[in-house]
């Protein structure tokens, strides 16, 4: 216990396994499944392990498959999963920040001003609240619309809306439509505040503290959140021009809308790899540029802290930077006129590699139990697992049972594992009293 307690980290893949297991025990009950009889248990543990995860990756269609009780449960399990990311994360970089030594929290803390460091229950009442401001405005807009643009009642509009809402800002994937958002296509009333739900949980807590409380001016951000910001807005603009190029004249996509409603489903579609999860055009019928395009968007992933996943846009951008220095024979990474540490870059190297290993691995795994994938379709699946995304070219619920499995890990490891890692990493960093002798092994 004493170990554990010394070693926060240890608490995290525990907490979200007892969370899995309580879910699944909950949609295995006969009242979460909407027919006869009871989910199976692979089944109940996938569909458990999605929504904590904040995936949204279904084996069956949430629509119909599961009755009210269950959708309240992948509700609650989602927005546990959501709050329970961003809480871990934000605490673990405060647990951090506590064991290094006197020089290194001085740093952690000019770049973690907002995070009240000294105040952990403070800092988890701000993560509730901004999750209850952001979740309330998504909750406003889409039960509006569906009351008073569609033939829905008011009560069913709300519930609706509390679901997407939850959904979209926990970057959950989920939807009460078997063709997700696809219906609303050109409703911007529905797509935009989802939209915009999914940018605001993937930006991470650290971000929003600091743009949130602080309001400091552009030029006075911390390293974190010029690299997520800045990050951000480029993967955006990445995303929105590869799906409306790449997709223009697809007839199966966006070629039948109009200028206005193309405008809007690539905004959506290229926002979703980040880890939104919904869609409102068919991914499986994309070309292959843009599904190329929209795998390396899952990889990145959203920001930390937050409640998207993959290895982060901080990761990918400190790589671009240390890449960068490499190349202008530069002897020290300079982000904005601050130096990143070397354990900082071995860390994101860590990071990096370790997510390309655990999807090659996937992908074998899925393409060794379901001989009849595609290698297009099977990276696909495994990197969306392990970026926690949740879009699927239509192969998730024709998965056996062994390849549930595989997915089922690719999700735990790919959104618990990265948060452990990064923060074993920092908490185990220690200086060394000698070094060897300097060796020049020849690369590339």
């Amino acid at each position: 216990m004493r170990r554990t307690v010394r070693n926060p980290v240890r608490l995290v893949p525990p907490a979200f396994l007892a969370v899995i297991a309580l879910g699944s025990g909950a949609l295995a009950l006969p009242a979460a499944r909407a027919g006869e009889g009871s989910a199976p248990l692979v089944t109940a543990v996938f569909t458990s392990a999605s929504s904590v995860c904040v995936t949204g990756l279904a084996v069956k269609d949430t629509a119909t498959y599961w009755s009210p009780f269950g959708q309240v449960v992948i509700m609650v399990l989602t927005q546990i999963g959501g709050f329970g990311v961003m809480a871990m994360a934000t605490l673990l970089t405060i647990a951090v920040g506590r064991r290094l030594g006197l020089r290194g929290r001085l740093l952690a803390r000019a770049e973690n001003q907002s995070l009240a460091l000294d105040n952990p229950g403070r800092v988890l009442a701000r993560i509730g609240l901004v999750m209850l401001v952001c979740e309330s405005l998504i909750l406003v807009f889409v039960t509006g619309r569906l009351w008073l643009g569609y033939d829905f009642s008011f009560g069913r509009a709300l519930w609706y809306g509390l679901f997407h809402a939850v959904s979209a800002f926990n970057n959950g994937g989920f939807a009460l439509w078997s063709d997700s958002l696809m219906s609303f296509v050109g409703d911007a009333w529905i797509c935009l505040p989802i939209t915009f739900g999914v940018i605001a949980g993937s930006l991470g807590f650290p971000v929003m503290f600091e743009l949130w409380w602080t309001r400091r001016s552009p030029g006075r951000w911390s390293t974190h959140t010029r690299l997520t910001v800045f990050g951000t807005v480029i993967l955006l603009v990445v995303g929105f021009v590869t799906v409306l190029v790449g997709e223009w004249a697809n007839p199966a996509t966006l070629g039948p809308l109009g200028v206005a409603d193309k405008t809007l489903a690539a905004f959506m579609q290229g926002t979703m790899p980040r880890s939104g999860g919904l869609n409102s055009v068919d991914y499986a019928a994309m070309h292959p540029a843009t599904i190329a395009v929209v795998i390396a968007l899952m990889f990145i992933g959203a920001g930390s802290a937050g409640t998207g996943g993959g290895i982060k846009i901080t990761t990918f951008f400190l790589l671009a930077y240390v890449i960068r220095a490499e190349v202008k024979g530069e002897r020290d990474v300079v982000i904005g006129h601050r130096r990143v540490a070397e354990s900082t870059q071995r860390q994101a190297v860590s990071v990096a590699l370790g997510g390309v290993a655990l999807c090659a691995l996937g992908t074998l795994a899925l393409l060794t139990t379901s001989p009849w994938l595609t290698l297009e379709r099977g990276l696909f699946e495994a990197v969306s697992a392990f970026g926690t995304v949740g879009l699927s070219l239509g192969v998730t619920g024709n998965l056996g049972d062994s390849a549930q499995v595989v997915l089922i890990i690719l999700m735990f490891v790919g959104r618990v594992g990265t948060i452990t890692v990064a923060s074993a990493l920092a908490l185990t960093d220690r200086p060394s009293l000698y070094r060897y002798p300097e060796a020049r092994p020849i690369v590339g």
